[in-house]
């Protein structure tokens, strides 16, 4: 594991932190501005943004799995 160390940078990632990030985003300003029907409704986005990243990782944009470890010995 030391070996990786890119913490998942893909484009399934940074998409979907991005649409998350957006959704906390709205949700909270229109908190603030209180508009509860809109604050709830824009919670949508948030889930919105991991099935994104899911049909993007099942595309292949997502990060690769890594090969099994063996241990010296086994």
């Amino acid at each position: 594991m030391a070996e990786n160390h890119d913490h998942g940078h893909t484009p399934a990632a940074w998409t979907t932190a991005v649409i998350i990030f957006i959704g906390f985003c709205v949700s909270g300003a229109l908190m603030v501005m209180d508009q509860p029907l809109a604050f709830w409704l824009s919670l949508v986005i948030i889930p919105i943004g991991g099935v994104v990243g899911a049909v993007m990782r099942g595309m292949g944009m997502g990060k690769k799995p890594l090969p099994p470890v063996r241990i010296a010995g086994e």
